[in-house]
């Protein structure tokens, strides 16, 4: 390879990434920790749906794990980002994190990614949770509730915690924006 392109292949890939980082709509500008200790650079699934759903191990909407993961399992290897954010804002949680993510695999199997416990509602909600409110005018009433982030990263629609995930108004627009039925 001749020194030059050498040189500039870091450099070209360099600024990709930071092109990709100057497109990143301001909601999806967010670093999220899961439950493993990883991060999860939002920015980099602009362009693709995302589902939110703030969870709760000890409610009775708990049983929709089952169907995020089976959503996740269809519809992930497309870009489908399904992403839980446990929390005790409704005090229906686990007490630690390792607990909350032992629950969620172990119980549901759940594989797609989780987030650390965190508040979802009123002045003490993570500031990734504070857009979705602002752009929904939707502030979660209780656990299981849903945002349906679009391909853009700024249309959002939310959905309230009887929805249940496979709900046509949630499954048309992943199939839409993925163009088409999973495989």
């Amino acid at each position: 390879m001749r020194p030059l392109l050498r040189l500039s292949l870091p450099l070209l890939g360099a600024l990709l990434v930071n092109a990709a980082y100057a497109a990143c709509p301001p909601l999806l500008d967010s670093r999220v920790k899961t439950l493993q200790g990883e991060t999860i650079d939002l920015c980099r699934h602009a362009g693709k749906p995302i589902l939110v759903v703030n969870t709760a191990s000890k409610c009775g909407y708990t049983p929709q794990f089952e169907t995020l993961e089976s959503l996740y399992q269809r519809y992930g290897k497309q870009g489908l980002l399904v992403i839980g954010f446990p929390s005790n804002d409704f005090k229906q949680e686990l007490a630690t994190n390792k607990e909350i993510g032992d629950f969620c695999r172990l119980t549901y199997l759940v594989r797609f990614p989780m987030a650390e416990a965190t508040s979802v509602k009123g002045t003490a909600a993570n500031p990734f949770y504070r857009r979705l409110i602002e752009a929904t005018g939707t502030e979660p009433q209780w656990n299981f509730h849903k945002y349906l982030i679009a391909p853009d990263g700024k249309s959002v629609t939310a959905f309230p915690s009887k929805v249940k995930p496979d709900d046509p108004a949630i499954i048309g627009p992943i199939e839409r924006w993925l163009g088409g039925t999973a495989s």
